[in-house]
């Protein structure tokens, strides 16, 4: 300690600032002494180099790492979140309704949508449907009362054919086994997605049906009377314009018989007619048919009628 004071005696500082550095650097100064803290801190750090810059910097670092460090942990929130986000929507597990064959089922979606499904038919959709989005697969035939909403489409999709509304009601059939794919337009507007030939969209406006060869995947849009294309809601059978393939699987969906077409020429065969099922059976039904002298038929069992 003599040392070192002597040593700073010959550079010309005075015993005061000695004690002022050596408290400062050693904590170990008693209470007989008085001294300028700042004073003495300065002088340290000129005594060792310091620069006075570099001493402002540290003073003001934590302040700069609790700005970085609330920067990124927004950084961090904000990419959890779109994360969470993500996984939320892949977690939405898929619904299925199914109506069974000679019934109709009906159903009130999430957005408000209410839809009529008809014997053998099934729609599944997302639990979080109506949130982001409005699509559902189909099968079979549905009667559609589509809730508006413009910024957020109503998507229908089937193997051969998706329409597209806002906001509108129609009729689509498409069971898997029929020939043609039809859609009757009530109100609104549609647009239509041909999935089996390449072409622009089509659309439909109110009293128009949409009528797709899924041999050829020609469309063609005609007028139609397309009130009662939704009459089986209330137990009617409608036939307009229909092939008798897709009249004899109707059929089949009502009333549980199984029709064998033995004349080939009657797969060309089209026919137009209205009854109701709470009312007239099967029989009646072919009796009526066979008026036009389009076709003959004859009741094998219970089970089994034969046409040609």
């Amino acid at each position: 300690m003599e040392k070192e004071e002597k040593t700073y005696q010959e550079k010309g500082i005075g015993h005061d600032r000695i004690d002022e550095e050596l408290w400062f650097a050693s904590s170990a100064a008693d209470d007989t002494h008085s001294f300028d803290m700042e004073a003495g801190f300065s002088r340290f750090q000129k005594r060792i180099g310091t620069p006075v810059k570099q001493t402002f910097l540290q003073r003001h670092r934590i302040h700069l790492f609790a700005v970085a460090s609330i920067l990124l942990l927004m950084l961090v929130s904000i990419a959890s979140y779109w994360k969470a986000e993500q996984n939320f929507e892949t977690r939405f597990a898929d619904i299925t309704v199914e109506a069974p064959l000679k019934s109709k089922t009906k159903i009130n979606l999430p957005d408000g949508t209410s839809v009529w499904l008809n014997g053998g038919s099934k729609i599944i959709y997302s639990q979080g449907f109506g949130v982001i989005e409005r699509n559902l697969r189909f099968e079979g035939e549905a009667f559609f009362e589509v809730k508006k909403n413009e910024h957020i489409p109503f998507n229908v999709t089937t193997a051969d054919l998706t329409v597209t509304v806002l906001g509108t009601k129609f009729n689509f059939r498409n069971y898997a086994e029929d020939e043609e794919a039809v859609v009757d337009l009530m109100e609104g507007k549609v647009a239509l997605e041909n999935h089996l030939k390449k072409m622009p969209s089509k659309f439909l406006v109110p009293s128009e049906k949409m009528v797709l060869n899924k041999k050829t995947g020609n469309i063609k849009i005609i007028p139609a009377e397309t009130t009662t294309a939704n009459g089986w809601t209330n137990d009617m059978l409608v036939f307009d314009d229909d092939l008798f393939p897709d009249i004899a699987r109707e059929l089949e969906r009502k009333y549980g018989m199984k029709i064998q077409i033995k004349n080939d020429r009657l797969k060309e065969e089209r026919f137009y007619g209205k009854f109701n099922i709470q009312k007239q059976g099967i029989r009646d039904v072919l009796n009526i048919l066979s008026a036009t002298q389009k076709l003959n038929y004859q009741i094998e069992s219970e089970q089994l009628i034969i046409v040609d």
